[in-house]
């Protein structure tokens, strides 16, 4: 298991790093959703499979196909590919992140969940079933639910638009 545990965060590391630093866009979406299933398989190993199998739904199925459609459609064939030169940006960048970072543990650290050891010190947990989360998503969040679908769906037809309008040499 820890072995397992082991391979898969190589996995989301290594991907998430080829996201940044692969040339082509196309390249980072698929290591995007990489990193998204890799996110999904820690889910799963730690026995959230409810939260797993929504990050592959959600994220792997929606949002990273999205993304990649979104960059076949629109991308231009005629641009040279961007180079790779180091930036202050970059160094910017990365201090923020490792600053957000470095708070984001303190904060874990200190935690009385992480002192005691035991979430049970938190008080009682409502118990809340799978059954219960989808009676409550088509119920009380449906309004929600099917304005996200429509933004959607609205932002792939505006993306198709636009390639089609890139292709016949409009603008």
């Amino acid at each position: 298991m820890q072995i397992a545990f082991y391979i898969i965060a190589g996995i989301i590391v290594v991907s998430a790093l080829a996201t940044a630093w692969l040339g082509k866009l196309i390249h980072s979406a698929l290591c995007l959703a990489l990193t998204f299933a890799g996110v999904a398989a820690m889910y799963l190993l730690l026995g959230a499979e409810f939260i797993g199998f929504a990050q592959i739904l959600v994220y792997v199925g929606a949002v990273a196909v999205l993304i990649v459609f979104a960059i076949l459609l629109t991308r231009n064939d005629d641009a040279p590919p961007a180079g790779r030169a180091f930036h202050l940006s970059g160094l910017v960048g990365v201090t923020i992140a490792a600053l957000v970072f470095i708070c984001l543990m303190m904060a874990g650290l200190s935690s009385s969940l992480v002192r005691t050891g035991a979430a049970a010190s938190a008080g009682a947990v409502p118990a809340m079933s799978v059954k219960g989360m989808g009676e409550q998503l088509m119920s009380t969040a449906i309004i929600p639910l099917e304005i996200l679908g429509l933004l959607l769906t609205v932002a792939m037809i505006g993306a198709v638009i636009i390639a089609m309008a890139e292709k016949r040499g409009d603008s």
